[in-house]
């Protein structure tokens, strides 16, 4: 089925978008709510919020925002337990990516979830932190690659 990359530009997608992080992170993964949502989910020209659609349905979701020098940070990124294994988590992150050249930046960061760090490593992220760190409750590391 084909899928479309939305760049979120109205209430209604930032909804679509929350929609899919609540399930994964909030229900699936019991991340509480408040620390799930936080100020940077805005439409704001300092914000970027992707939606990954599959024949009208939205499947995955993913936030960007500026970091440091030339370097985005990617956060937030959730696919729905029904469209897993697809391959959207990857279409999505490169997208992401895209946008983050487009806008001039020269490198990307994320905290993976260590669980997820073999499928992050696959696409040219490597490792930074010395050690897994919590966040909400999950154990990450922080992970860069050069865009």
């Amino acid at each position: 089925m084909a899928v479309e990359i939305i760049h979120v530009t109205t209430e209604e997608q930032l909804r679509l978008a929350l929609a899919i992080r609540k399930q994964v992170f909030v229900e699936e993964q019991k991340v509480p709510e408040a620390e799930e949502i936080d100020e940077h989910d805005v439409i704001s020209d300092e914000v970027f919020h992707f939606l990954l659609m599959e024949g009208g349905q939205a499947a995955a979701a993913g936030r960007m925002i500026y970091y440091k020098a030339e370097t985005a940070k990617m956060q937030r990124i959730a696919v729905r337990q029904e469209h897993r294994s697809k391959g959207y988590g990857r279409i999505l992150l490169l997208a992401m990516e895209e946008r983050a050249r487009e806008l001039g930046l020269q490198g990307s960061v994320l905290d993976a979830q260590c669980h997820a760090e073999a499928f992050y490593s696959k696409l040219g992220y490597e490792v930074i932190s010395k050690e897994p760190f919590y966040d909400a409750g999950i154990l990450h590391v922080r992970m860069q690659k050069i865009l």
